[in-house]
């Protein structure tokens, strides 16, 4: 693929929205793809046209399917305005600047035309139960959050479900997951570990990954039953 200047800095404005979108510092997609700190922002910045890994990561733009597991709060992608203002205040050590939260707080919002391009990706969120509980923002924030949720799940290409506090067993002990399937029906999850994320595209650690977020989705409260639990909970916020 050739990219021009004009190419170049569309593509690296693309490649940080994505990167963001996972929650990557350059350091770690750098590790992923072979690149340094320094060679993935010449290429956010358009310096420097992309090559290997880096194309391919942004064929995600066209995700088929994804699929995410929370445990600490809602995901990015169905974060309201209000919701992910706070969650971004809450980010310490260094704390934010206000336009850097303002600049991520665009990008966050973006992600949400997944839901509506042509053609639509099938989407799945398996959430904790303490997601629809934690106050960010205030309650009036929460309660939003919580209507939001509600409103995407009626979308006939998005599923989300609840892990309820009493299940005896659960599949996601590990920790939070994204698992992406691309046009092309290539697999890739990103997963959270103590000192940051990281991508995982190889076995048996992805398929190990896809098997168990079947798991959790057995586990989980249907989609009906979790949006009536979600309903309950918006009514006594």
């Amino acid at each position: 693929m050739h990219f021009g200047e004009r190419g170049s800095k569309a593509f690296g404005a693309l490649l940080r929205f994505h990167r963001e979108r996972a929650g990557l510092t350059m350091e770690a997609l750098g590790k992923h793809v072979g690149y340094s700190k320094s060679q993935v922002a010449m290429v956010e910045r358009g310096e420097r046209p992309p090559k290997g890994r880096l194309v391919e990561l942004a064929e995600e733009r066209k995700t088929h399917a994804l699929h995410v597991y929370q445990n600490h709060l809602v995901p990015g992608s169905l974060q309201t305005e209000a919701y992910a203002r706070a969650v971004y205040l809450s980010e310490c050590c260094p704390t934010l600047e206000d336009s850097e939260i303002d600049q991520r707080l665009a990008e966050r919002l973006a992600r949400q035309e997944l839901f509506t391009r042509k053609p639509q990706p099938t989407v799945s969120y398996v959430l904790e139960e303490s997601t629809l509980t934690r106050p960010l923002g205030g309650r009036d924030a929460l309660r939003e959050q919580l209507h939001h949720l509600l409103a995407v799940g009626r979308m006939r290409n998005i599923d989300i479900q609840v892990m309820p506090h009493d299940r005896e067993i659960h599949a996601g002990l590990n920790g939070p997951m994204i698992l992406l399937e691309t046009a092309k029906r290539a697999h890739l999850a990103y997963v959270e570990g103590p000192s940051g994320g990281y991508f995982i595209s190889e076995q048996p650690d992805l398929g190990d990954l896809f098997g168990r977020y079947g798991i959790l989705r057995a586990q989980a409260l249907t989609p009906e039953e979790s949006a009536t639990l979600i309903e309950k909970v918006a009514r006594e916020v």
